[in-house]
């Protein structure tokens, strides 16, 4: 109890929220949480290239923030040591992070608390490992709130699962009061419809109850996101009708009122112009690894808009004079067809309008005098040349086009192998989007650094938690803890010396 106290007490006297942040990529929430008043201390993350862009970033010049840690092996006590920071339970007020979606889906209600109560459990499922680590962590830091993002599949885990309720019963269990919903990015500035699960949990002896943030912008979900979140609900509907999940709350609701949502071409619009066929004929986009060593300068001064402006001018992440990171796929077949795609086009159409391209090049092949008869060799390598292979009944999502008008689809790691569910909406560049406009729709700012090359750079992007929507999150959470005073545990086992 005296811990908390006292880190409730500084934090009420204008103290810096101190952060954790465990399984932190890139560091996303981070951002977010920076620019909402927090301080980001250290973070766990094994990947080797989002380890490194996390302490560059944050720690600049701190050799030890950029190494890549496995939270198996990192105890909370050696993590504080390597920092040279006090005990774990006082160098840190929020833990904020994701831990797997798998870390606990193999495992029941009660397995989940066996799992968290007694480590060997692990032995059933070695990836609890990840689980029972996290728990290990709140354990040893005694954090004032924690803070979890995940998928909202994490809801209805194999139609049987709702993974945030369980972990909220294991964290209330340890003295927290905790709450979960989903929150689209689109409505709090974000340029991109993206739906995810967070998790709020706050100790039991504040007084202030969190409450998550009201949208400030605009947009009625397109249908395809209103039946996923229908989807991911199912469970949460269904023990409503048993009995009300005590840990569930309703999103706020986004209204009409508020200003639209930040379109596409608001937030990417001022950045360099890439013509793709025009660079792929100069010979400067080839095949390889993309690296970020071509500088780019910005376009002379235009009219730009309010988001372009707030991420040229983020604090502490402000535009550098040059763009490294503006660089795109090598996808010579299909940039001519991009240039024919309509906005909201997907495969399906994307197959057709290639087909019609092929058979555009056969019949002027033909009229040329060439012989060139249906199914004949040529004829077969002419249609590869044109013809993406992928079944239009199986991958029907797999490519779309950009709408200039409208948010971004949802960005997935996914980028970081291809990039054709995000074709850029101007015709006449004719390709897909880039690193830094990947980051700019999931609202990094300019300057902020991606380590390693293109590929790295997309799976960080795409793996990361908007910065805004942290940022909202964290707004939220600094205002509750600011304003809390301390009770009595209602559990007296609770207390903590």
């Amino acid at each position: 109890m005296r811990l908390i106290t006292q880190k409730a007490k500084r934090i009420a006297a204008g103290g810096t929220p101190r952060l954790l942040d465990l399984f932190a990529g890139c560091g996303g929430l981070s951002l977010g949480f920076l620019a909402a008043g927090c301080q980001p201390t250290a973070a766990v993350e094994l990947d080797r290239t989002a380890a490194r862009s996390y302490g560059v970033n944050f720690h600049s010049g701190d050799e030890r923030h950029q190494q890549p840690r496995d939270i198996i092996f990192t105890t909370p006590q050696s993590l504080a040591s390597e920092f040279g920071l006090d005990n774990p339970s006082r160098a840190f007020d929020i833990v904020v992070g994701g831990p797997p979606c798998q870390a606990f889906a193999r495992v029941g209600r009660s397995k989940l608390r066996e799992v968290a109560n007694h480590p060997e459990a692990f032995r059933h499922d070695p990836r609890s490992l990840l689980y029972i680590n996290y728990v290990t962590y709140v354990d040893a830091c005694l954090p004032l709130a924690i803070v979890l993002e995940n998928v909202p599949d994490m809801l209805n885990f194999g139609g049987r699962h709702n993974i945030a309720r369980e972990i909220c019963e294991v964290l209330d269990e340890r003295g927290y009061d905790c709450q979960y919903t989903l929150l689209n990015a689109v409505h709090y500035g974000v340029p991109q419809m993206r739906d995810r699960a967070f998790i709020v949990a706050t100790r039991k002896e504040l007084e202030q109850p969190f409450a998550f943030p009201r949208p400030s912008y605009w947009m009625h979900l397109p249908a395809g996101y209103e039946g996923s979140r229908a989807v991911a609900l199912k469970l949460v509907r269904q023990d409503d009708m048993l009995s009300p999940d005590p840990y569930w709350v309703d999103p706020p609701k986004a209204t009409p009122d508020l200003p639209p949502a930040i379109t596409a071409e608001a937030a990417i619009a001022d950045l360099p112009r890439i013509d793709a066929r025009a660079e792929v004929a100069a010979g400067n986009l080839r095949r390889g690894a993309r690296r970020f060593d071509t500088p780019l300068l910005y376009p002379p001064a235009q009219r730009l808009s309010n988001y372009a402006r707030s991420m040229r001018e983020w604090p502490a992440f402000e535009a550098r004079e040059v763009l490294l990171d503006h660089v795109i796929r090598y996808l010579p077949r299909d940039f001519k067809l991009f240039a024919r795609l309509e906005p909201g086009d997907q495969y399906p159409e994307a197959r057709l309008h290639a087909q019609a391209m092929f058979y555009e090049a056969v019949s002027e092949l033909r009229q040329q005098g060439e012989g060139l008869p249906d199914d004949s060799p040529r004829w077969q390598e002419l249609r590869e040349h044109f013809v993406p292979p992928y079944d239009h009944r199986k991958f029907p999502n797999k490519w779309r086009k950009m709408e200039s008008d409208k948010p971004a689809r949802t960005l997935l790691a996914h980028l970081g192998k291809d990039g054709y569910s995000h074709i850029h909406y101007d015709n006449e560049q004719a390709r897909t989007i880039s690193v830094r406009e990947a980051a700019r729709l999931q609202s990094f700012p300019d300057g902020f650094i991606f380590s390693g090359t293109m590929n790295p750079a997309f799976q960080q992007i795409g793996n990361a938690v908007p910065p805004l929507l942290a940022k909202a999150i964290g707004e939220s959470l600094v205002d509750t803890l600011k304003s809390a005073s301390v009770k009595t545990p209602r559990n007296p086992a609770l207390a903590t010396t």
